[in-house]
């Protein structure tokens, strides 16, 4: 009777041993599972990246085009379109200034008028500037030839050399009968300038039609067009 006794409370005392191992137990995974989640080794909220074979699509950058720099003043503005591509673009070494010699006309009906009746491939000038007829008051259009730097139509001489050199401008009017109006002016000494400025055209290479070197007899500008008010 003795001896159960004795082994009865050894058997306790065992119990209560394993006991307090298992609580030491449970408060140092308690203690490592705070210091995961503190760490941030443990976040629910972001899934852990899936790991696949397929390789990753490759994105090309876009390519960067630069425009060409303007050798004109801060405070002038220059339209886009009067900026040939740089892949086009040619040099230019003189400017020749005419009128259409018509009351009326656009890029357009000048267009119309040298493919119908001179069965041309368009319109034989790089700009044309409107008296406000069938475009706007000094409206400057900018046509194919310029836009794609081809030779011109507007001014033929022997060797063909101010259609392959030389910026043909058109105002709209006669100016045997009227002078051209005050915007048009306007529009074509700022056309002008832009053009000597990004070319390099001294004023000596800018030419009334009538006094281009090498040229057959003309009136075009006009008598009443002064070539001395673009300067």
């Amino acid at each position: 009777m003795h001896k159960r006794v004795i082994n009865s409370r050894q058997n306790q005392h065992q119990v209560l041993k394993q006991r307090s191992e298992f609580k030491d137990m449970d408060r140092f995974f308690v203690s490592c599972l705070i210091l995961l989640v503190v760490s941030g080794c443990v976040y629910q909220a972001e899934p852990a990246p899936e790991i696949s074979n397929k390789s990753a699509p490759i994105f090309s950058l876009p390519k960067i085009f630069s425009m060409p720099k303007l050798k004109v003043k801060a405070n002038d503005y220059v339209p886009r379109e009067w900026i040939p591509l740089q892949n086009v673009e040619k040099k230019w070494s003189a400017i020749i200034v005419h009128h259409s010699a018509t009351n009326y006309g656009s890029a357009a009906i000048f267009d119309k008028w040298h493919r119908e009746g001179n069965k041309w491939k368009g319109v034989g000038y790089n700009f044309v500037i409107g008296n406000g007829t069938k475009s706007g008051d000094g409206e400057v259009e900018v046509t194919y030839r310029w836009r794609q730097q081809k030779v011109g139509a507007h001014c033929w001489t022997a060797d063909n050399w101010a259609n392959k050199e030389a910026v043909g401008i058109c105002l709209v009017g006669n100016f045997n009968k009227r002078s051209p109006t005050p915007k048009q002016l306007t529009s074509v000494k700022k056309l002008i300038h832009f053009l000597q400025k990004r070319y390099g055209i001294s004023d000596d290479r800018v030419y009334g039609h009538k006094y281009t070197p090498g040229l057959k007899v003309t009136d075009c500008p006009g008598k009443r067009f002064s070539m001395s008010k673009l300067r």
